[in-house]
């Protein structure tokens, strides 16, 4: 799959403009180094990504002012009877963010990952739980993932997760460029609802999921030195 793919569809429509495009496409390359440095890092393949040509945003209400922008975002697919799990990354944070934010946006994801596919693993997927509030979607996604400092062997990109969220990602900075350049230039936007950023699978898609025993083997590792770090926080 070419990442970029529905980028250039949407340039060649008209909807991306030629400085957006150029300039999103000289910094993909610091996107492809993060990927190369998680997959570095943890020892584990990257899952398939792309780039949405569009800024995502989300919120807790349609009627409510309040909203929160999507960099990334970890999405599971059935695709010809099988399944799959695709990151999308926003062309605005590409276009804008910093390389220690793409990297850490990124590696964030790939926790995501791991975490979806543990509890595919386990038939824990029937009804994940449903936030309402942007606020309280944060404090669950910080809760549920595994140790960064287990899953990298990379003291710098561990340092680039732990200023970028230290409890649910924010960077001002970041989204001011971004309503700037890309909101205020009325350029594509996506908006959907939290409880779409959800996962829900029936039990006969999670029956016919085959994962690598290998793989399950290195979730399971990560997994109990989790929980070894999450237990030492308690006591």
């Amino acid at each position: 799959m070419d990442p970029l793919v529905r980028f250039r569809d949407a340039h060649s429509k008209g909807l991306i403009p030629d400085d957006i495009y150029d300039l999103t496409l000289k910094r993909f390359p610091i996107t492809v180094a993060g990927i190369d440095r998680i997959e570095k890092a943890s020892g584990i393949q990257y899952p398939v990504a792309y780039v949405e040509p569009s800024l995502v945003l989300s919120s807790s209400d349609p009627n409510s002012y309040e909203y929160g922008i999507l960099f990334a975002r970890t999405i599971p697919i059935m695709f010809e009877e099988k399944f799959q799990v695709v990151i999308q990354i926003s062309a605005p944070l590409i276009a804008y963010g910093l390389k220690g934010t793409i990297h850490a946006i990124l590696a964030h994801e790939f926790l995501h990952f791991l975490e979806l596919l543990r509890k595919i693993s386990k038939m824990e997927l029937l009804s994940d739980e449903i936030s309402g509030n942007l606020f309280e979607n944060v404090y669950s996604d910080e809760t549920r993932l595994f140790e960064p400092k287990v899953v990298f062997k990379d003291r710098t990109l561990l340092n680039h997760i732990t200023k970028k969220f230290p409890s649910g990602f924010r960077d001002y900075k970041l989204e001011d460029k971004v309503i700037k350049f890309w909101a205020n230039r009325n350029l594509p936007k996506s908006n959907i609802s939290l409880d779409s950023n959800t996962v829900k699978l029936s039990a006969e898609s999670l029956a016919s999921i085959k994962l690598d025993p290998k793989f399950l083997t290195k979730i399971k590792q990560l997994e109990e030195k989790s929980s070894k770090i999450h237990k030492k926080r308690l006591y």
